[in-house]
């Protein structure tokens, strides 16, 4: 049930209910939104759910896969699970709340990742997470940089 749904989410978030209107966007990292059942609501990470200290641990898709996703949903490998769609950051969140409403459970909003988070982990020697980049504006393609 939502009620259930809810309850487990709020063992490692702290859940609000999204009052303004339209769709919750987070401003912050460790802040989530997500939609469930035609309403928006504020997830942030609570303490000790993840480690600042870790380039990948810290990243916001790390947190959602390894207190949510895969606790909770049972969704271990996010690049096969068929349960799990993506939705890039230029269609924007009513693209979210439009597969909810056409059958989707829940739909889920992230914090955009950094180029400072991207570097940390690029520094780390470290690779980053299924699904975990989006920038704009896109190069074409075959473009590259080459520092001579």
């Amino acid at each position: 049930s939502k009620e259930e749904f809810i309850q487990k989410i709020s063992e490692k978030f702290s859940i609000e209910k999204y009052s303004k209107e339209g769709a919750y966007r987070p401003e912050v990292r460790h802040t989530f939104g997500m939609y469930l059942g035609d309403c928006w609501y504020k997830l942030t990470a609570k303490p000790g759910t993840f480690s600042e200290d870790d380039a990948v641990d810290s990243l916001d898709v790390s947190i959602l896969q390894n207190n949510l996703l895969t606790p909770i949903l049972g969704i271990e490998d996010p690049r096969t699970d068929q349960r799990i769609e993506f939705v890039g950051g230029i269609r924007g969140l009513e693209e979210l709340e439009k597969r909810v409403k056409a059958g989707m459970k829940v739909a889920f909003s992230l914090h955009p990742t950094s180029i400072e988070e991207l570097m940390k982990v690029a520094d780390a020697e470290r690779l980053m997470p299924p699904k975990s980049t989006w920038f704009e504006p896109k190069l074409r393609s075959g473009i590259f940089i080459h520092k001579l």
